[in-house]
């Protein structure tokens, strides 16, 4: 679903979701449906029982009259508006997340080069689209903070040096911001890009929300950023696998447009979801003209991580951000704590929050938990801020220890990759084929311990956040070995792409 900005909409139209309104319209006409989906919008239906009956009645299929078939229907008006909204030449409503994003940006970069570029710590979707694309890939590697054990960004001059040993580059692929809210020099990396000759691609699925109050980081769009990956639904308020494309009107847009409507159409399913894309509708009429409400969550943001200072027993990691050269914002929806000053490991707090409080949080690590406030939502950071401290300290701190002191711990309670049990993120094993090959390739499955040494065929990733820690056509080493089955160890740990929940098994080129 796409459509190609047709020039700046009067404040008016701003105010209306043209696409949701006309699948309202649409779903309160009396239809008799002999046609998919299935379940037909019939009122006695399981599905409107538990649902509602509102969700059946505007689940329609793709291609209807007035809403999505013909000339300047809804849903090009809803994506003109969208573009508009943050700044691009075009928009893509996607409804396989910002994965499917992802997957679209590596697919189109073989057209402009062999090698891609890449921030070590993307998503396991930009490596799902290296495995589709059949690209080299020559990795930069972010900062990591070796106390919490989380990678950042990277830096301008990093990406220069990679660009000149890359003389077939295609792209540079980055992540700004992070999953613990870490934002990136884009526009002095996008200079840096575009002197090179090459587009900048940016994974900005926790930033979709960027841009839409002073009080928030500039979008990557605006920062000279070729395409980027929204995550509409993280923190703008659309329903959960809904996301959206942007393409700047840039250097490279006359090239990369074509290419990303192909791609997109290949990836893209036939029977995309109404509701999805009637939420992204809506999730962009909220962020673009209530910026007060969206103000009012940095304020709670702000006066949450004000009382965990305040109160002493844990800490905020963003106050530390400022140690790394790579980091130039935070954005100040994402609440990171550092629970390990307060006796207790991430995944321990995790755990007994959801348990015991009924407070979910985004994340856990060892050493910390990440809470988020998406833009416009009102929740309760009161009941947040008293749980957190109602919990129990089942760590035993040396007394006057200083923050990042830490007693002991049961590996149950220990963090993958943080440094509340010493183990940091792995340094990846070398690189021997592409992932494409790898992936390909014969392959046998063997004990874990007996794969290190061997080249990986599998994507594996400590989850969330997804970043990978072994890509194939990487060397299995000890340390990552260790690394994830800890993750799979932990209370909610889970490691994407491994063969079993423990990972005692693994996937090798044969």
């Amino acid at each position: 679903m796409n459509t190609r900005t047709t020039g700046h909409h009067a404040p008016s139209a701003r105010l209306r979701a043209p696409y949701a309104e006309a699948l309202l319209r649409h779903a309160g006409r009396d239809w008799l449906r002999l046609n998919v989906p299935g379940h037909a919008a019939t009122p006695g239906s399981d599905l409107a029982g538990f649902f509602g009956p509102m969700v059946t009645a505007l689940d329609f299929p793709p291609l209807l009259d007035g809403i999505d078939l013909g000339q300047d229907t809804p849903l090009d008006r809803a994506l003109e508006l969208a573009a508009e909204a943050w700044g691009a030449r075009r928009t893509w409503f996607l409804t396989n997340g910002a994965s499917q994003g992802n997957q679209i940006a590596s697919m189109v970069a073989p057209a402009l080069g062999r090698t891609l570029v890449v921030q070590r710590s993307v998503h396991s979707s930009v490596i799902d689209g290296l495995v589709l694309s059949g690209m080299d890939a020559v990795f930069v590697h972010p900062s990591v903070d070796p106390e919490q054990g989380i990678a950042h960004g990277v830096t301008a001059p990093d990406v220069a040096a990679a660009l000149a040993r890359t003389p077939d580059a295609a792209a540079v692929y980055i992540v700004s911001p992070s999953y613990f809210g870490a934002v990136a020099d884009v526009r002095a990396i996008a200079d840096t890009t575009h002197a090179a000759g090459v587009p900048l691609i940016v994974d900005e699925a926790w930033g979709s929300h960027f841009g839409f109050h002073p009080g928030l980081p500039a979008r990557a769009l605006s920062m000279g950023a070729d395409l980027v990956t929204s995550s509409t639904h993280k923190l703008a308020g659309s329903l959960t696998q809904s996301a959206m494309l942007h393409l700047a009107e840039g250097p490279f847009a006359d090239r990369l447009e074509p290419l990303v409507d192909r791609a997109f159409r290949l990836v893209q399913s036939t029977s995309a979801s109404a509701l999805l894309t009637a939420s992204l509708d809506l999730a962009r009429r909220r962020l673009a003209t209530d910026a007060d409400a969206t103000g009012g969550c940095i304020e709670t943001a702000e006066r949450v991580r004000d009382a965990v200072r305040a109160l002493g027993r844990f800490t905020v990691v963003s106050d530390g951000f400022h140690a790394f050269p790579d980091i130039v914002g935070a954005d100040p929806l994402r609440i990171a704590i550092d629970t390990r000053a307060g006796g207790i490991t991430g995944h321990e707090a995790r755990r007994r929050l959801f348990r015991d409080h009924q407070v979910m949080v985004e994340v856990a690590t060892g050493a910390a938990i990440v809470a988020v406030i998406g833009a416009g939502s009102v929740p309760d950071t009161d009941r947040f801020v008293e749980a957190l401290h109602t919990l129990p300290s089942p760590l035993t701190a040396p007394a006057g220890a200083a923050h990042g002191d830490r007693g002991p711990e049961t590996n149950a309670d220990s963090g993958a990759g943080s440094g509340s049990d010493g183990l940091r993120l792995p340094d990846p094993g070398a690189t021997k084929l592409t992932a494409r090959e790898a992936f390909l390739s014969p392959t046998r499955v063997v004990a874990a311990e007996d794969a290190v040494g061997r080249i990986s065929a599998d994507t594996l990733a400590a989850y969330p956040p997804g970043i990978p820690n072994v890509l194939p056509g990487e060397v299995i080493t000890a340390e990552v070995v260790r690394f994830l089955r800890q993750t799979a160890a932990a209370p909610n740990g889970h490691v994407r792409g491994a063969i079993d929940r423990g990972v005692t098994r693994l996937r090798v080129v044969a």
